[in-house]
């Protein structure tokens, strides 16, 4: 069992990269992990939300097998607390055995088919983050939730 991250666009932000370099690099001590950064459509200003939803939903979907567990990282999502969270990651890697993958889409959200793909999706706050930070964030969450699933004195409640 793989989980995996799929982002739209390159994380250019130094100090973010750092960060989510250090939380992708504790990942793995924990379970197969990849980032994937999808590149950032080119020449768009003559497209619609739409479409460039569209253009990188289809793109989204080249990366996701028919077997994955796909959970969107979307503003209409699930709220979890961290305790929350682990408790759901735990759930679907025990009980599907199957890789989960998820997503931060693009700055426009995502395409009906992505959504009509999608097998969950998560709301990491009512509050809306840059799509670089967010990885960041959501990689923190991640290491978090393996650090409570072991019991380790990351996580402090």
């Amino acid at each position: 069992m793989k989980i995996s991250l799929i982002t739209v666009g390159k994380t250019d932000i130094a100090w973010v990269r750092q960060g989510l370099d250090m939380y992708v690099s504790r990942l793995k001590h924990y379970a197969p992990f990849e980032l994937v950064e999808i590149p950032e459509l080119k020449n768009v200003s003559a497209l619609s939300k739409d479409q460039i939803k569209q253009k990188e939903g289809e793109l989204i979907l080249k990366l996701v097998k028919n077997s994955d567990d796909l959970v969107l990282l979307d503003e209409h999502g699930r709220e979890l607390r961290s305790i929350e969270f682990s408790k759901y990651l735990e759930d679907k890697m025990i009980a599907s055995g199957r890789d989960i993958v998820f997503v931060i889409g693009g700055a426009y959200g995502f395409s009906a088919d992505v959504y009509s793909r999608a097998n969950g999706k998560i709301s990491l706050s009512k509050m809306t983050f840059s799509h670089q930070i967010v990885r960041t964030i959501f990689a923190e969450q991640l290491y978090r939730a393996f650090t409570i699933m072991r019991g380790e004195p990351y996580h402090h409640e």
